[in-house]
């Protein structure tokens, strides 16, 4: 449990990283919040799947395939760059205190997506751009979960919105020599900047964006290119305030990553724009069976119709024979 408080603008919460417990298993907000953010996400997915040409029974095992190669990744890439030293393996995958690094799930969710697409004989880039939306929404919401665990933070500020509470303080206190050695001083017991709260506004107005833009996409993947070119330019900002960012070295991993995608996606943007690039994969339509009712009475009209439209012909014929008849006896009488 934290107290956590905003102190620029007298806001004070009390946090319990504990959502519920289970047979004395204790949930945390941690993984519910992630999990909520996943469910929405897959929600937003599905629906629009037939407007970008998917098949949503082939997609469902490229998004749930994907998305475990995508968890894989997450905590790989953190254990990888992650300072901390892991006695055991279970204390390597063991997420439930935190430590998941967004740009191993990405890259690895793709990777993964992309192998599934080659084998259910899906379209990959269609489906990219519909799931960058999804990474918005999952994203937006499971950046929470940092805020319960009281992790994903920057340093200090004297911005109303500073915060501040025992789990930054302790932190801070930790790492202050070698945040130190690195340049970068900070004061344990005053507020810091929520990086949390800043990537989660900014994919909310990504999301926004990606999805107002949606109906007007030129070709399959340009939605998929504004999301590296947006996360990595707002992940980049980012990283450079996080205290607690993840080093290769004396990079900063995740700001490096966001840098570079993002100067490929807008180089490739601005590329096919001026190259005037079109081509998107049509909507699917949905073939929609009438009810056995209707159908009957449909082919009962149409038989009344067809049975009507020969009586009438009959009818035509021999009023028509009558006249040919009448025509010759007079041709006869005045002969």
């Amino acid at each position: 449990m934290y107290h956590v408080s905003f102190p620029g603008l007298g806001l004070e919460f009390t946090v319990n990283r504990v959502a519920f417990s289970i047979f004395g298993y204790d949930i945390y907000w941690y993984g519910v919040l992630i999990a909520f953010g996943i469910a929405l996400a897959m929600v937003f997915v599905f629906k629009n799947a037939q407007k970008f040409g998917l098949d949503d029974d082939k997609i469902a095992d490229v998004i749930m395939i994907g998305l475990i190669g995508g968890i894989i990744g997450l905590r790989a890439f953190y254990v990888a760059f992650s300072p901390v030293k892991y006695d055991s393996f279970w204390d390597m995958v063991n997420i439930r205190d935190g430590g998941l690094a967004i740009y191993g799930g990405l890259i690895a969710g793709v990777l993964t997506g992309a192998l599934v697409c080659k084998w259910k004989k899906v379209k990959f880039l269609p489906l990219l751009d519909l799931v960058s939306v999804g990474f918005f929404i999952g994203q937006s919401i499971g950046r929470w979960g940092n805020f319960t665990n009281q992790e994903v933070f920057g340093t200090n500020t004297t911005l109303p919105w500073g915060m501040i509470s025992e789990g930054t303080t302790r932190y801070l206190l930790a790492v202050q020599q070698q945040l130190a050695s690195r340049g970068i001083i900070v004061d344990p017991y005053t507020p810091v900047h929520p990086t949390f709260l800043y990537e989660s506004i900014w994919c909310v107005i990504g999301a926004v964006i990606i999805v107002t833009f949606m109906k007007h996409r030129k070709y399959d993947g340009q939605m998929s290119l504004f999301y590296i070119a947006w996360y990595g330019l707002g992940r980049a900002y980012i990283e450079s305030i996080r205290s607690d960012t993840l080093l290769a070295g004396s990079i900063r991993v995740s700001l490096a990553i966001g840098v570079f995608s993002a100067i490929i996606a807008v180089a490739l943007l601005v590329y096919f724009a001026k190259k005037g690039k079109t081509g998107i994969t049509q909507p699917l339509v949905e073939e929609k069976e009438l009810p056995v009712e209707e159908t009957e009475s449909g082919e009962a009209e149409k038989s009344e119709d067809e049975a009507s439209t020969k009586e009438d012909v009959d009818e035509a014929d021999v009023e028509g024979a009558e006249d040919i008849t009448e025509e010759n006896n007079q041709e006869a009488e005045e002969s």
